[in-house]
């Protein structure tokens, strides 16, 4: 049994896409051999809480948290936000959307004085438990979560003074991605200098999507990219309830999640208004549920006079009852970033609606997402830039749907390869490989 150092913010309470892969990989590992040990935050200031992840953290699982000075309540104080509001999908306006003078400012701070991100301020106190924890419960190995990046930047710390195998592991890439500020001068030679640092010093660099590796090798070509290691995220069969499909009344599409920034639903909900408008479709007869957190910039797309009777928005609930939102649906929604690169991009959620047998309406550009879907036939794909395209998969299981004909034509053999477990054997594989 190697004992692993897990350095990650995002670990429950914390809710979110962001929290399921880590909680995921310490619920599993111990299967291959590999014992987790996890070191995380006391006081995090999360976008989404849900205490119900707390009980799927195994018992005799160790998790040691220390605190964090965060700066968002001032953050919050300062440009008039109610306390407790989202960051994140408060933070990033929609293309074309000016922010205000109180939030340039924040973003002037956070660009050029929080490097490599908003949580750097945990490093020592990080470090200082990470050396206790790596003397007493000996650690073999070391594995950190980003984003935040922060949590790369502890591990190198950590293993530059032990001398411990490191696997920095990476849900996004770093410097220029599309959540990331954009820096110029001193700041971003700071952060891509950390960004170089991580990347050249850790053993193996673990990601969650093909893209994340190219996006690397493209910034440093000196860095060998052979050291890099692709984990699919995966779905976990135990999260999800053998339940039959529904008998709905209205077919219903879902989606669960967030949505900001360049993540919209105005290129769906515009082709279902057309079709409804046309006379193809009866408002009457469908339902739109989307569940999760919205920014104030998206919220006006849901107010439509056409669609609005067909409208259900819930914000964010406990991953459990999420799933079984899911389950109780015919379809479900799921919208890839309208912005340059997200073609590379595989969202956590994307497995588990795939696990889920409820057949997807995807919204992306032709790239890693369509491949999966079309590989594992768990549903249709349209590019969000073309309407027409929309409109076809819609009406096509809409009207499927009336003729009570099934809409789920996934294939099993192809899609069980992508569960949590399997993801879990993968990188306790490389656990032992670098702790021998």
């Amino acid at each position: 049994m190697k004992n692993l150092l897990i350095i990650a913010y995002y670990f429950p309470p914390s809710g979110g896409p962001g929290v399921q892969r880590v909680l995921k990989f310490v619920k599993y590992l111990r299967e291959f051999q590999v014992r987790p040990v996890v070191l995380t935050v006391a006081n995090g200031d999360f976008p989404a809480r849900d205490e119900s992840l707390l009980h799927e953290i195994p018992t005799d699982v160790k998790v040691y948290r220390t605190f964090i000075p965060e700066p968002y309540t001032l953050y919050r104080k300062f440009t008039g936000k109610p306390e407790g509001t989202p960051v994140d999908v408060n933070t990033i306006p929609k293309p074309g959307e000016k922010a205000s003078l109180t939030e340039q400012v924040s973003e002037f701070v956070r660009s050029n004085f929080f490097i490599p991100d908003a949580r750097i301020g945990w490093h020592p106190y990080a470090v200082k438990k990470g050396l206790e924890i790596i003397e007493s419960e000996k650690i073999d190995c070391i594995y950190s979560s980003s984003p935040p990046y922060t949590c790369s930047v502890i591990a190198r710390t950590l293993k530059k003074k032990t001398g411990l195998p490191w696997i920095a592991g990476f849900r996004d890439p770093w410097s220029g991605f599309l959540s990331t500020p954009v820096r110029h001068g001193l700041a971003k030679k700071i952060d891509l200098s950390l960004e170089h640092d991580v990347f050249q010093d850790c053993d193996r660099m673990e990601v969650a999507w093909q893209g994340i590796i190219k996006n690397f090798a493209a910034k440093y070509p000196d860095v060998n990219t052979e050291k890099c290691l692709h984990i699919e995220n995966g779905f976990d069969e135990e999260d999800i309830p053998n339940l039959p499909p529904p008998k709905n009344q209205k077919f219903t599409v879902c989606y669960t999640g967030s949505m900001y920034g360049k993540r919209s639903p105005k290129q769906f909900l515009d082709a279902v208004k057309t079709l409804v408008t046309q006379g193809k479709v009866d408002v009457q007869k469908i339902k739109l549920k989307f569940i999760g957190r919205f920014g104030a910039s998206i919220l006006p797309f849901f107010e439509d006079e056409t669609l609005q009777s067909a409208i259900e928005v819930k914000s964010y609930m406990p991953h459990s009852e999420s799933v079984l939102e899911l389950l109780r649906s015919d379809a479900l929604l799921l919208v890839v970033d309208d912005a340059a690169g997200s073609e590379e991009i595989v969202p956590g959620k994307v497995f588990e609606y795939i696990g889920t047998s409820r057949p997807t309406i995807t919204l992306a550009l032709d790239g890693a997402i369509s491949r999966l879907i079309r590989e594992t036939n768990a549903g249709q794909v349209a590019n969000f830039n073309k309407q027409p395209e929309i409109e076809a998969i819609f009406l096509d299981y809409y009207q499927r749907f009336l003729e009570q004909q099934p809409l789920w034509q996934g294939n099993p053999n192809l899609i069980k390869k992508y569960t949590r477990r399997e993801s879990s054997r993968k990188l306790a594989e490389l656990v032992h490989l670098l702790s021998e």
